[in-house]
Order: C-alpha cells, then sequence, then structure tokens
C-alpha cells in the first residue's frame, strides 16, 4: 500500500455536542430554514432521539459527512432530520442511514417509519422512495417559513421479512 493510498474510514457515532459546528454548517447549506444550535440541543437531551453521524477520515483528520435524527414514538420510528455535506453526496450515506435507522428500529420491534418532506423537495422523495416510503397524506401549509405543504411519507417491513 502506497503513501498516496486514499481510502477513507468511515465510522458512525453518537452525536456529541462537539459536532455541532460541523453539523450546523452541513445544516446552514442543506435547508431553507436550517435547525438552529438550540434545536439540536434539545435532541441530544431527548430520551427518545436517536442522533447520529458519519465520520470519515481523511488524510488524518475525521470530518463530519452526514447526519441523522430520529425518534421512537410508541410503535413507530419518526425521522426527523437528515443532511449529507455536499461533497458527499451521491454516494450512498443518506441511504445508509436511512438503512441503519430501519435496522436499529427492528431491533427493538419497531417496523413502522414516518417522515415529513417538502412537496418540492424530489431528491429527497426519491431517496425515501428508494428506502420503501409511500406518499400516505399531504399537511398544508406546514412549513411555516414558506407555507409549503408536506408530504406524509410512511414505510413499513414487509410481512416477508417481519416472518423470515
Amino acid at each position: 500500500m502506497s503513501s498516496e493510498d486514499t481510502r477513507n474510514q468511515i465510522s458512525v457515532d453518537l452525536m456529541k455536542k462537539e459536532d455541532l459546528p460541523e453539523i450546523l454548517a452541513i445544516e446552514r447549506v442543506s435547508f431553507p430554514t436550517p435547525w438552529t444550535e438550540g434545536m439540536f440541543m434539545d435532541e441530544l437531551r431527548t430520551e427518545h432521539a436517536q442522533c447520529l453521524v458519519v465520520k470519515i477520515e481523511l488524510n488524518g483528520k475525521a470530518m463530519i459527512a452526514a447526519y441523522i435524527i430520529f425518534w421512537f414514538v410508541a410503535d413507530e420510528v419518526h425521522l426527523h432530520n437528515l443532511a449529507v455535506k455536499s461533497e458527499f453526496r451521491r454516494r450512498g450515506l443518506a441511504y445508509s442511514l436511512m438503512s441503519l435507522m430501519r435496522g436499529i428500529a427492528a431491533q427493538v420491534g419497531i417496523n413502522r417509519q414516518t417522515l415529513e418532506v417538502r412537496e418540492s423537495n424530489r431528491g429527497a422523495i426519491n431517496l425515501y422512495r428508494k428506502c420503501g416510503f409511500v406518499v400516505k397524506g399531504k399537511r398544508v401549509q406546514y412549513y411555516t417559513d414558506t407555507h409549503e405543504d408536506a408530504l406524509v411519507m410512511w414505510a413499513e417491513k414487509q410481512q416477508e421479512e417481519q416472518n423470515a
């Protein structure tokens, strides 16, 4: 192996307060109305929230490439936030985080997943469809910043998967 080997080390870790500067930078370029530091801190303190980051090591320095926040509520898992740093998009990180969410939920016996997504966010909608989500409804003027509607999407493990 040469010293020019550029393979990346990838890890998934629990989100920590110390991660927030990098997360907030990703958040600001990913969403029209980004979450604030206080909103992320609230998530970190919420018992039923799962807050995870993907870290990639490049040239000996770890950086946050993506993050996901989801809640366990009753018998379902609800996606709250998911973003990938611009230079790491279209490499499967978002899909992998969605699969990880599904796997963690399955470990605690939860097979139903839900989320809201801006109706104009075609990239996210396509990702969620690839992950098995279907549109089940609409929340009119859900987003207070633009009064845009949200699509409500659901996914459930297939019966044959549950019996496997």
